[in-house]
């Protein structure tokens, strides 16, 4: 859209794309959103007279009357029954207005196996409070297709698998720890007995984690390889 009035990025988190949709369109208000309060520390020192940043659930959020333009990054994967809470928002959308969204598509990629793998045993299972990791919480691009289309947007929708080089040891482990193992280590946190020592659990759950990735992942001279596939949804109202 040439000239939004009105552009909200959801799970804005620290508010670098947010900043970046403010100098793309700076006639527009602009407002990030995100149900971390951490994070909404970090982005205030974006705010501006038209950027500004509010906490709020994603699974709540509907777009008010004249939001021009939604823009989601890598957020979605975690609202349970994203798909009716998405076409609701493309419902909304007004006439010469966008929805976009990217969501990661590796929830079949081997690090998520194995991690489901290890969670499901039963030491995990008992730790975790029966924690059971959603499988497939994301579409197929087709069904993004679908989902688009049906709230009478024109869909353009794609997926990129990146190969991504990580460098240093058990890097593959860093990279999960802020993606697919968020719920692990919180539920490992609030189970915590009393008597343990702060952690104990989640370091012992890592370790036990770390060679499984390792032998998947294994390192090279110049890093370690990680496929990542992302997807990739635009819908535009004519």
């Amino acid at each position: 859209m040439a000239a939004p009035s009105r552009v909200v990025d959801l799970g804005c988190g620290s508010g670098e794309l947010t900043a970046t949709l403010a100098q793309r369109w700076p006639d527009a208000t602009v407002t990030g959103i995100d149900s971390s309060a951490e994070m909404l520390e970090q982005a205030a020192g974006y705010a501006g007279p038209r950027l500004r940043f509010q906490l709020g659930d994603l699974v709540d959020y509907r777009p008010e009357p004249g939001t021009d333009v939604v823009v989601s990054n890598a957020a979605y994967q975690w609202v349970p029954g994203h798909d009716r809470i998405l076409a609701e928002i493309a419902d909304a959308i007004p006439a010469g207005g966008a929805l976009a969204v990217q969501v990661p598509g590796n929830f079949s990629a081997p690090s998520h196996r194995i991690i489901g793998e290890l969670v499901a045993e039963p030491r995990w299972q008992q730790a975790t409070g029966g924690l059971r990791l959603r499988q497939d919480p994301v579409l197929e691009p087709e069904g993004y297709v679908r989902l688009l289309a049906g709230a009478g947007l024109s869909p353009d929708v794609w997926e990129t698998s990146y190969q991504q080089v990580l460098a240093g040891p058990d890097a593959v482990l860093e990279w999960v720890k802020g993606t697919a193992l968020r719920p692990v280590l919180e539920a490992l946190r609030g189970n915590e007995s009393g008597s343990g020592e702060p952690g104990a659990q989640q370091a012992e759950f890592l370790a036990e984690l770390a060679p499984r990735l390792r032998a998947a992942y294994p390192e090279r001279d110049f890093g370690t390889v990680f496929a990542f596939r992302r997807i990739f949804l635009v819908g535009h109202r004519d």
